[in-house]
């Protein structure tokens, strides 16, 4: 098998473990209605639990990543946050731990920026936003980040109106406040002069 075609069956057995998660069907304050498939979530629209991850260095850069095109949802998009879908009876900080560690393979110091919702036609969630200050290196181990890039916040607006972006990330990234994170203490040589 030459690797081209190893990347294709790769691709393809991701897309099926991803299919067959088991996941929480929730009502709008978070109570579990039943336990489906990711995949009759997507397919039914399902209001789920997600998770969140802004990760940001020490000049308050925003670590955006391309998403493979073999995800579920918006596929090849360049999305804000690392994160995913809670797993049954996952507590939201390990579930922000565990996605980070997928998806950026690295651990990190999360700060709660509270809890989210987002509302479409196909796509409904409650979750929460965590960020984390991380200068790496990363390794994108699982498949599901293809490319990377350093934004910085103040041009974060610019970037999502020029790019793809998953309307959820975006709505959650630039309406969310990011200000405990950007709190966290920054090795002294990071920090601009007064």
């Amino acid at each position: 098998m030459n690797a081209e075609s190893e990347a294709a069956s790769d691709a393809a057995q991701r897309q099926v473990d991803a299919a067959a998660q088991l996941v929480e069907h929730v009502d709008a304050d978070g109570e579990v209605i039943e336990i489906v498939t990711r995949a009759e979530m997507r397919t039914r629209s399902l209001r789920h639990r997600s998770v969140y991850i802004a990760v940001l260095d020490d000049d308050d850069r925003l670590l955006c990543h391309k998403r493979a095109d073999w995800k579920d949802v918006f596929p090849g998009a360049w999305d804000l946050a690392f994160g995913g879908v809670c797993d049954v009876g996952e507590g939201w900080f390990a579930s922000a731990e565990r996605e980070l560690q997928e998806e950026a393979g690295v651990r990190g110091e999360l700060i709660d920026c509270g809890p989210v919702r987002f509302e479409a036609p196909d796509v409904a969630l409650i979750g929460r936003l965590y960020a984390c200050r991380h200068q790496g290196p990363f390794s994108f181990d699982d498949g599901e980040v293809v490319d990377t890039q350093w934004v910085p916040l103040a041009e974060l607006a610019a970037f999502v109106d020029m790019n793809e972006v998953p309307d959820d990330s975006a709505v959650v990234i630039t309406h969310q406040t990011l200000a405990p994170a950007l709190a966290i203490d920054r090795p002294a040589s990071a920090v601009p002069d007064a």
